[in-house]
């Protein structure tokens, strides 16, 4: 059986569960590499939180594909923080992922999608390149955590979804965790942080949260959606949408 083979049997997919449950997040990242080998890709956003798991990322290997999605509607200060951040951390191997030209043209030909449909929004510049760029690997690696809360509050070190394992390594870390890494590690802060940006997203549905406030409380403020759908199950893209990157 080949390694890809071995490593998406359930019985494989459930002994790293149960080896990895209480693990700490170099050792998730390390098992994660020895199962999937190239066939492993880290997905960040280049946000608020995400220079603990590249950093943990980068002292395993720095050469593990990170996929960055970069969606048309970042913070000009995100740009800018993948660039230092990929550098700093000698990063081979970051691919901008990018909305097809297609899907734009066709569903948001005035980049104001987001004011009518976030989900339809969420759909063409995230959940369908990220898709389309994952077909080429066999697990990825997120940086969600158990204290952001909502849906995340049972996530799980290791996740089998229906096409690829998913390794949440930061899962059972605290913010208290997470800062006291940052400062160990003397990394550098996503510049909207200081302004009260605790989670990042795209402008338009980002907004600065009242210290002390829930962390994301301040992506799509004001509506019910918590996700973007990256990590949500979810039906089949349309016919329409998806024509390519």
């Amino acid at each position: 059986m080949a390694l890809d083979q071995l490593a998406r049997a359930p019985s494989r997919v459930s002994g790293l569960a149960a080896d990895l449950r209480d693990a700490d997040p170099r050792s998730v990242i390390e098992a994660a590499l020895e199962a999937f080998g190239p066939k492993l890709a880290l997905v960040s956003s280049f946000g608020a939180e995400s220079a603990v798991l590249l950093h943990l990322a980068a002292q395993v290997s720095r050469d593990i594909p990170v996929l960055f999605l970069d969606t048309g509607m970042l913070f000009g200060q995100t740009l800018d923080y993948r660039k230092q951040l990929a550098a700093g951390l000698g990063l081979t191997d970051v691919r901008d992922l990018r909305p097809s030209f297609a899907d734009i043209a066709v569903h948001d030909p005035k980049a104001d999608l987001w004011k009518t449909d976030t989900d339809g929004c969420c759909e063409i510049r995230k959940v369908v390149p990220l898709d389309k760029a994952l077909e080429g690997f066999e697990a990825w690696m997120t940086g969600r955590k158990r204290f952001h809360g909502g849906d995340r509050l049972r996530l799980s070190v290791v996740e089998e979804a229906p096409r690829h394992v998913k390794f949440n390594p930061l899962a059972n870390w605290s913010k208290a965790d997470l800062d006291a890494y940052v400062i160990a590690n003397d990394l550098p802060a996503h510049p909207l942080v200081a302004q009260g940006y605790p989670s990042v997203g795209c402008w338009p549905c980002t907004k600065a949260v009242e210290a002390g406030g829930d962390v994301r409380a301040g992506r799509w403020a004001g509506q019910d959606k918590t996700e973007c759908g990256i990590h949500v199950a979810r039906a089949p893209s349309p016919p329409n949408v998806g024509g390519g990157i």
